[in-house]
């Protein structure tokens, strides 16, 4: 059933929001667990639908999780204790579950086969089907590149030097954690870092040469146990740090969110232009840094994001293209073609959302162009998610500074990643 959210015009912007966990590092922490030869505590684990779908697909594999909430145990089977699944393994419309996961199940040697939703199965696997089978894992899709994904491994993994197309923290660790079950090592290259959650947890060997070297192997990696908190998200963080930002006499507080340097890049693009953001209680000592956020509203200048910046901020694209409507200037988004390739071609949903509401802008093959300024009123309008939730909790935020009351469509979409987000809208507008 498709649900529907009426947005006013927010004549203020006040409060403490209390975040949902990292999806990424709750994707992560779980795989990492079953990995592990013993038990991991995991806290602050995400509700959201996505790691859940993890949570699940693990449990067919024969891990035991117990727990409830966001608070979990998880007892790790190590590289060679997962059993073939009964059933199909469905990874709903995560893909990074389904990146990861299959390079868990074919080095491990297990037999199975992975399916997803169908915005997950329209997504194309390519780009880790070739490299598991140069590992010699036996990978067949859906017209050669699509879910359902059949998986299995006869021969022992071989060890693959693999310079990354992409920067892609899914890719990269779909590669390394099948490289963890081979007995040579697996090196990973990236010339643009992307998240480095997946090298963090684990704890994996990393040269800089220039480009960047990951390695992994059986006989010389330690799974690590996986007990910790993990740190509030800052992609939801992003959505109030861009509506404070655009409110004067806003005050929004952001408590323990991640702010791990790999991920922080739309944090640094506001920084640029001019927003008010500021960072206390910071802890780099944990295994992912945190910190508490607060913004209040500010004037905001252009800024350009390029293909270097991209790999960065790849999920908070969307919400800073919002941003961009109110600065006072002319601001650019390059090299991010990747966006067509989401949950939604994301470039094309966003400039919908932008001649919607009336915005001075151009769509360009790898990005947007947005003439901003400070004085800008979108129009009211009926925005279309797509189903996406990054799509619908920007709408969200761009709905705020209407002149009139706007409409969200398919807006349940948000529990994929946040799934408090229109309960949190609500407290911080009344």
């Amino acid at each position: 059933m498709s649900i529907d959210k009426k947005v006013r015009p927010a004549k203020k912007l006040e409060g403490t929001v209390e975040l949902p966990p990292d999806k990424s590092i709750s994707h992560r922490a779980a795989m990492f667990a079953a990995l592990h030869d013993g038990t991991s505590q995991i806290s602050n684990f995400s509700l959201a639908a996505d790691p859940q779908s993890t949570l699940s697909c693990l449990q067919q594999l024969g891990v035991e999780i117990e727990g409830e909430g966001q608070e979990i145990s998880i007892s790790g089977v190590g590289r060679f204790g997962f059993k073939d699944p009964e059933q199909p393994l469905d990874c709903g419309n995560s893909g990074t579950t389904m990146r990861l996961l299959s390079g868990i199940v074919g080095g491990a040697g297990v037999k199975g086969t992975l399916t997803g939703d169908d915005s997950l199965s329209a997504r194309t696997m390519k780009r880790i089907i070739d490299p598991l089978r140069a590992m010699g894992i036996d990978v067949s899709g859906r017209d050669g590149n699509y879910a359902p994904l059949k998986i299995r491994r006869e021969n022992p993994v071989k060890a693959l030097h693999f310079e990354l197309p992409i920067p892609s923290a899914q890719l990269k660790s779909c590669v390394l954690l099948a490289g963890l079950f081979g007995e040579e090592s697996t090196e990973v290259i990236e010339t643009l870092p992307s998240r480095d959650h997946t090298e963090r947890l684990l704890k994996l060997p990393v040269e800089q040469k220039g480009d960047r070297t990951i390695i992994s192997s059986s006989s010389s990696i330690a799974i690590p146990p996986q007990s910790y908190r993990i740190p509030n998200d800052f992609s939801a963080a992003a959505f109030w740090l861009v509506a404070g930002s655009l409110h004067s006499g806003a005050t929004i507080r952001l408590a323990k969110v991640g702010v791990n340097p790999s991920r922080i890049a739309a944090l640094q693009i506001l920084q640029q232009m001019g927003a008010d953001i500021s960072i206390e209680n910071e802890n780099r000592k944990a295994v992912e840094p945190f910190a508490d956020l607060s913004v209040t509203g500010s004037t905001l200048q252009p800024v350009t994001i390029t293909e270097d910046t991209v790999p960065n901020c790849i999920d908070e694209i969307p919400i800073l293209a919002v941003s961009m409507l109110f600065a006072d200037g002319t601001s650019h988004i390059r090299g991010a073609e990747e966006l067509r390739h989401k949950e939604t071609d994301r470039l094309s949903a966003m400039a919908e959302m932008l001649q919607k509401a009336g915005a001075d802008f151009k769509e360009l093959e790898d990005g947007l162009e947005i003439h901003g300024d400070p004085e800008f009123i979108p129009q009211p309008a009926s925005y279309n998610s797509y189903h996406d939730h990054r799509i619908a909790m920007s709408a969200a935020v761009l709905a705020l500074k209407s002149s009139g009351p706007s409409l969200v469509t398919g807006a349940k979409c948000t529990d994929i990643s946040y799934p408090g987000f229109w309960d949190d809208l609500a407290m911080l507008t009344n």
